[in-house]
C-alpha cells in the first residue's frame, strides 16, 4: 500500500486467537511447525466453516428449492441465506443479482459465453490488462476467436502499475467490455478499479472485475466501485472449493441468455420449446453445490466478524515486513513495486530456481507457491521464467516471515552465496 493509504494496524487484532480457529495451522510438516504462505492459491478453513458444512450434511441436507418436505425447505433456507450473505458482503443491491458458480473461472466464462456472445461482434474490442490470471485471458480469447472481435491489452510499467494513459487510448466507440483483476495474483498490484470503471463507462463500455485476490483481504463495495460484473471464488475466501459467486447488474442478468441447460433453471419444458426462470436461477442449471454455498456463507460471516479493515491492516503490516526482510537478502529480487499492493510478495533468487526454492524451504515447513502463477504474460513482462510467491492471510504472523527468511538462508547456503 502507498504511505497515504496504509491502513491503521489495530492493537487488539488477536492473530493467535484467529489461528486457533484454523485446525491445520497446528500441524507439523517434516517435523517442523507449518508456515503456510500460500493463501493466494487457496486459503485454509476455520472451524466455523467446517462446522457449518458438517451441520448441513448431518442435520438438514436435502436437495433445494422444489421439495415440499421439511429438510428440503430447511436446506433451501440455508442455501438462499448464503446468497444473501454474498450480496451483503460486496454490498450488492439485492440477492437475486448473485449467481452461484463453481468459482471465478466459471463466472468469467459465463459472462463471456452469455453476455459476450449476445453483444460482441466483428471489430468490437474487449480490453484486459497485462496482469491477468489466465482465467481472465482465455475466455476472452475464445470469444474473440468466435466473433471476430479484437482483444486489447493494457500495458504496465516496471513497478507493475497500470498505464492509465495507454488504457485511455484503448477506450473508444468500439470498446464493449473491460475485464480486469482487482488485485494481481502474481505480483500483488491493486488496480484503481473505480477510476478505470468510470473511464470505461464514459466511453460506453461495461466493466468486469476478477475479485479473487481482493474479496478475502479488503472491503469490496460494488455499488461504490460502480462496476457491472464482479466475481470471486470460495476457496480463496476461507471457504470450500467448487463454489464461487458472480454479481451482475440485474438489468444485464435479465437480458443475458442462459449459460447451460438442465434442471432447476427452467420454468417449463416441452419437446418443442423451453422457457427459463428469471436470474439468477436461469444461470444455475442442475443440482447446485449446496453444502459448499453454505460453507462460503459461513466463511464470509467469519471474515466480517474479524473485520475487513482490521484484516487489511494486519496483512499489510505482515506483507510489508516480508518485503523489507526479503529486500535485505543478497541476490533476491522482488517482482512488482506498485504503490498500491496486496498481501502478495513475488520474488526470485540469483542462486536458485523458484522450484528449487519452494522444494527446499518446504523441508523447513514453509509453504510458498513457485511457478508462473497462471500468469505467463506477467512473467514475460518482467523477464522471469517463474517466481516464488509468498501470499499472506489473516492468520499469518511476522514470526512466520522470519521462518521464511531462515529457510531462504539455507537455500543460499546450499547453492552458494
Amino acid at each position: 500500500m502507498s504511505p497515504d493509504s496504509t491502513p491503521t494496524l489495530r492493537p487488539n487484532y488477536d492473530v493467535l486467537a484467529i489461528r486457533r480457529d484454523f485446525p491445520i495451522l497446528a500441524r507439523e510438516v517434516f517435523g517442523k511447525p507449518l508456515v503456510y504462505l500460500d493463501t493466494g492459491a487457496s486459503a485454509q478453513k476455520p472451524r466455523q466453516v467446517i462446522r457449518a458444512m458438517t451441520q448441513v450434511m448431518e442435520e438438514t441436507y436435502s436437495n433445494v428449492h422444489r421439495g415440499v418436505h421439511f429438510l428440503s425447505q430447511a436446506c433451501t433456507d440455508q442455501f438462499e441465506a448464503a446468497r444473501e450473505t454474498v450480496a451483503r458482503f460486496i454490498n450488492a443491491p439485492e440477492a437475486d443479482e448473485i449467481v452461484w458458480t463453481r468459482g471465478a473461472t466459471e463466472a468469467l466464462n459465463l459472462v463471456a459465453a452469455t453476455w459476450g456472445r449476445a453483444n460482441i461482434g466483428p471489430g468490437d474490442r474487449i480490453v484486459i490488462s497485462t496482469l491477468e490470471h489466465h482465467s481472465n485471458i482465455v475466455p476472452w480469447q475464445l470469444l474473440r476467436d468466435g466473433t471476430g472481435a479484437e482483444l486489447a491489452v493494457i500495458p504496465v510499467d516496471d513497478a507493475g502499475e497500470i498505464d492509465l494513459d495507454a488504457y485511455a487510448g484503448l477506450l473508444d466507440g468500439r470498446t464493449k467490455l473491460v475485464s480486469v483483476t482487482h488485485v494481481s495474483n502474481s505480483i500483488g498490484t491493486v488496480l484503481p478499479i473505480k477510476q478505470m470503471a468510470q473511464m470505461a463507462h464514459d466511453k460506453g463500455a461495461l466493466f468486469m472485475v476478477d475479485g479473487c485476490q481482493a474479496a478475502p483481504h479488503m472491503p469490496v463495495d460494488v455499488q461504490d466501485l460502480d462496476v457491472d460484473f464482479y466475481c470471486f471464488s470460495g476457496h480463496k475466501t476461507y471457504g470450500p472449493t467448487g463454489i464461487g459467486a458472480l454479481w451482475g447488474r440485474k438489468t444485464l442478468l435479465d437480458a443475458m441468455p442462459p449459460y447451460q441447460g438442465g434442471g432447476e433453471m427452467i420454468a417449463h419444458v416441452t419437446f418443442e420449446k423451453s422457457t427459463f426462470k428469471d436470474a439468477p436461477h436461469k444461470f444455475e442449471a442442475g443440482t447446485p453445490a449446496i453444502v459448499e454455498a453454505v460453507g462460503l456463507g459461513a466463511a464470509l460471516d467469519y471474515i466480517e466478524a474479524v473485520g475487513r479493515d482490521a484484516i487489511l491492516a494486519h496483512e499489510t503490516d505482515v506483507a510489508e515486513y516480508a518485503r523489507e526482510r526479503l529486500s535485505a537478502l543478497p541476490g533476491v529480487r522482488i517482482v512488482g513495486d506498485a504503490q498500491e499492493r496486496g498481501a502478495i510478495v513475488s520474488f526470485t533468487m540469483e542462486q536458485a530456481h523458484p522450484h528449487d526454492i519452494g522444494t527446499i524451504i518446504d523441508r523447513a515447513g514453509v509453504a510458498v507457491r513457485a511457478g508462473h502463477h497462471c500468469a505467463f504474460p506477467v512473467m514475460e513482462r518482467f523477464d522471469v521464467g517463474a517466481t516464488a510467491r509468498a501470499s499472506f492471510g489473516l492468520y499469518n504472523m511476522k514470526s512466520e516471515v522470519d521462518r521464511l527468511i531462515e529457510a531462504l538462508d539455507e537455500v543460499a547456503e546450499i547453492f552458494g552465496r
